[in-house]
């Protein structure tokens, strides 16, 4: 089963893939993880990646989905991945190298996410590139939902709540018993 979780930066939507993917005996790729990998690398594709997650701006669509083409084809994912960070835009869902069988949505309010990423004190988690990363998630990866909806694969999921209790949600509406 190849799923994507999907939601702003700081909806908690890695630590959930984590935690299905464990339940599921799948792997897990963030594609953030990756980005941040490559921008450590001295390349141009290192320095491209690098001024943009500064910026709090994204990845452009063909990096990105070379990056995934990648990635995805690795022999450790063919019998299902977890998949979050990718894809940020409709163009990027439609083009992806792999076709999802559910994508799950995690719905949590702006306010939460900056006070949650804050805390966080990430390098790139300054309170201004927060807000660009919130402004680009609702004007580039909110259009992805309808697209997911229309597919019937989609689950919306409160991401508000304790990271326990997100969990029992998720278990619960993909019927997954609480072993």
């Amino acid at each position: 089963m190849n799923m994507v979780v999907l939601g702003s930066p700081g909806s908690g939507k890695s630590t959930q893939a984590k935690l299905l993917a464990y339940k599921l005996g799948l792997p897990h790729v963030s594609t953030g993880d990756i980005f941040r990998d490559i921008e450590q690398q001295t390349s141009d594709l290192g320095a491209r990646v690098k001024e943009l997650l500064s910026k709090g701006q994204l990845v452009s669509n063909e990096d990105t989905l070379e990056v995934a083409k990648q990635e995805f084809s690795k022999p450790q994912y063919q019998h299902g991945i977890i998949v979050d960070g990718f894809p940020r835009d409709l163009f990027q869902a439609q083009n992806s190298p792999l076709n999802f069988d559910q994508a799950i949505y995690f719905k949590v309010s702006d306010n939460t996410v900056v006070g949650r990423l804050l805390k966080r004190g990430r390098e790139d988690d300054s309170e201004a590139v927060i807000r660009q990363r919130l402004k680009v998630f609702h004007e580039q990866t909110e259009p992805i939902l309808n697209w997911y909806r229309s597919q019937g694969i989609l689950m919306e999921v409160n991401g508000e709540p304790t990271e326990n209790e997100i969990f029992m949600e998720i278990c619960q509406k993909l019927h997954l018993s609480d072993e």
